[in-house]
């Protein structure tokens, strides 16, 4: 059964930074994170690969982060520089049967999953 379960949303500052982790039950070939704004259709944000690969939305792009700890079987989500539009619900997940990975992966495939979420709120 896949597990994940993310930690370490909160609120901060425009310019401000947070760090969100994921604790997961397993490996799979493509993880990310997704995001979902009242209102707003879920929109992909970063993936990482089996190879270590890393995707990336554009709205994000050179100040997110996203890295894995093989070792502990978790995936993390640096984010820096944030903004008011970051705010949202914050959303780990799998696709562990897509034979690709991309950003928006873990929000389109077939067969995927996602944890609780957590939310980000980024104040101006």
């Amino acid at each position: 059964q896949v597990q994940l379960v993310e930690s370490g949303g909160g609120s901060v500052q425009a310019g401000g930074s947070l760090r969100l982790s994921c604790a997961v039950s397993g490996f799979f070939r493509c993880m990310g994170w997704f995001r979902q704004a009242p209102g707003k259709e879920r929109e992909g944000v970063a993936a990482i690969d089996l190879s270590g690969r890393t995707y990336y939305a554009d709205s994000v792009w050179g100040r997110f982060t996203i890295s894995n700890d093989n070792a502990k079987k978790d995936l993390y989500l640096q984010m820096d520089r944030l903004i008011p539009e970051d705010t949202a619900m914050y959303y780990c997940a799998a696709a562990p049967l897509s034979l690709r990975c991309g950003k928006d992966t873990v929000v389109i495939a077939t067969t995927r999953y996602w944890g609780q979420g957590t939310q980000v709120t980024v104040s101006s």
